[in-house]
């Protein structure tokens, strides 16, 4: 990819797109692809529950496959809980769909799939395509390597913030031009701009190559529906998690760990944000919240759980991995990215919720306490210093 600084200016505005020599570089071999594949339908996966970044960036690699003559259809398996994220839907009419538990897609009509902002790992619905034989084409993210892929094209980049980043790179370097005349194109640049801030702490913690997505952003983005999307007030439900963390915490070193109690599949958003709420603490560096998600339709329970740190030295990813380790195929139950990390551990064979209140407490002991040896075996007493070795 050419340098960012490589800015043209026309002579009415300054166009925030590189010179981009299409003959290399990972926007050149995505190009190619879907040249290649062109005519064919492709299913882009996203995280069970999306947030902005995946929402956002899924959409724009849909609108930049149709530029090229190849269709495709967003789904994620879980659900949209937080309130931007449905308003996000809801506002710009995101294209990215529940997969269905009835009548499911016919996955014989797929020349492959897609993942983006993801490598699997968070997605329960790649044993299912992986079962029908579709092959995978393409995998965009920017966390952390988490194994090793045979997409036929490959742009995984950890130093990226965002992978709205990555996919405004792409518009940047032409492989889609945006028309401000065009509300499609207005509403996909809107929710970029929402998932890189959502990614980057409102632009906080943006190194100098999502700053200048954004400012490539700037120029078609609409500032009215942005506003919109973040002014959505939470649930009742979801201030009551937030309140329960906060009953809950246990703060040692100044790391703060919360167990939540049992959660509706619905609700299952509400926890990163009152992990995002008990960051905000005085003396507080890192913050860990978790709890059991239970999905009536499928009877099927997990152990889902957010981190968030300030501390720079603090790698989510290495840490979330050592605490959970991998399931028999050596998938992970969790990672992360800079200054932010998640886990999901399926409670299995003890799943279900009972009418017998006393053992539904008693599971849920069983697996806070568990939880939080896991956790606290890494907290180094002396420093604070979450330590992996």
């Amino acid at each position: 990819m050419a340098s960012q600084d490589a800015l043209l200016k026309s002579s009415n505005h300054t166009s925030y797109r590189p010179n981009v020599d299409f003959s290399d570089g990972p926007a050149a071999s995505l190009r190619h692809l879907l040249i290649t594949h062109a005519g064919s339908r492709q299913l882009v996966l996203i995280q069970d529950f999306p947030d902005p970044d995946a929402l956002s960036s899924a959409w724009a690699y849909q609108l930049i496959a149709a530029t090229y003559d190849v269709d495709c259809d967003i789904f994620y398996s879980g659900t949209l809980s937080h309130q931007e994220n449905i308003a996000l839907v809801k506002l710009t009419n995101l294209p990215a769909k529940r997969w269905p538990s009835k009548k499911k897609p016919d996955l014989s009509q797929y020349a492959g799939y897609v993942l983006v902002d993801t490598q699997g790992t968070t997605s329960q619905l790649l044993e299912q395509v992986n079962t029908a034989g579709v092959p995978l084409l393409v995998v965009i993210d920017h966390h952390t390597l988490q194994g090793k892929t045979k997409a036929e094209f490959s742009d995984i980049r950890p130093e990226a913030r965002a992978t709205a980043t990555i996919l405004t790179q792409y518009l940047q370097a032409g492989l889609l031009d945006l028309d401000r005349s065009n509300s499609k194109h207005v509403k996909c640049a809107t929710a970029l701009m929402h998932g890189l801030r959502s990614d980057t702490g409102q632009l906080m913690q943006a190194a100098e190559a999502d700053f200048m997505a954004a400012a490539y952003l700037s120029q078609y983005c609409d500032a009215q529906l942005l506003s919109a999307i973040l002014q959505a007030s939470r649930s009742k439900r979801a201030m009551d998690v937030i309140e329960r963390s906060l009953r809950n915490r246990n703060i040692q070193n100044s790391v703060s760990i919360s167990g939540v109690g049992y959660l509706r599949y619905e609700d299952r958003d509400a926890i990163p944000q009152a992990t995002d709420f008990l960051l905000t603490e005085e003396d507080v560096h890192t913050a860990v919240v978790y709890g059991i998600v239970h999905d009536e339709d499928d009877e099927r329970e997990v152990v889902i759980g957010s981190l968030r740190t300030s501390k720079i030295t603090l790698d989510p990813d290495e840490f979330i991995k050592e605490a959970f380790g991998h399931d028999d195929q050596g998938r992970f139950f969790g990672g992360g990215r800079s200054m932010a990390g998640g886990f999901e551990v399926p409670v299995g064979f003890l799943s279900g919720f009972y009418e017998n209140g006393a053992y539904n407490r008693l599971k849920w002991e069983v697996f806070d306490v568990q939880i939080k040896q896991k956790l606290m075996k890494l907290i180094n007493p002396k420093d604070g210093v979450m330590n992996p070795d």
